[in-house]
């Protein structure tokens, strides 16, 4: 599956955790995540105390922004809704939008350490990624 694609199944997820998960806080999931540390600055960009997608953000790997109650992909914005937290993960329903339609996703995010989380889901395809927080 497209790095594009596993930013739509992470996106959601990530958005969940900020805005509802009594055991996480947003500090600790708010800013920039990429696929691998490697990529951060070729991903994400910084200007004016505001980070944003670098130009060409797609080629270099996953990632994705969260922002509050917002999260935004390069190709994606979500919004939730509906969460469950059991303790250990965070399952969750969101709307995303490609800017052509709505779906809904259904997800996974597990923290796994303080700037490492993995993301999964299930459906047709069930997928796992790993993302890293990126120091900006």
């Amino acid at each position: 599956m497209s790095t594009a694609s596993n930013f739509a199944l992470a996106l959601p997820t990530l958005l969940a955790t900020v805005s509802f998960s009594p055991s996480t806080h947003a500090a600790d999931i708010s800013g920039a995540w990429a696929s691998d540390p490697s990529v951060c600055s070729k991903v994400f960009v910084k200007n004016n105390n505001r980070v944003s997608f670098a130009p060409d953000a797609e080629l270099y790997g996953g990632g994705f922004i969260v922002e509050g109650n917002r999260a935004t992909g390069t190709f994606q914005k979500c919004s939730i809704k509906s969460i469950k937290d059991d303790g250990t993960n965070v399952h969750l329903i969101a709307a995303c939008s490609d800017g052509v339609m709505v779906s809904d996703r259904q997800l996974t995010v597990k923290l796994v350490g303080n700037n490492q989380i993995t993301v999964s889901s299930t459906g047709p395809v069930n997928m796992e990624n790993p993302y890293v927080r990126c120091p900006l």
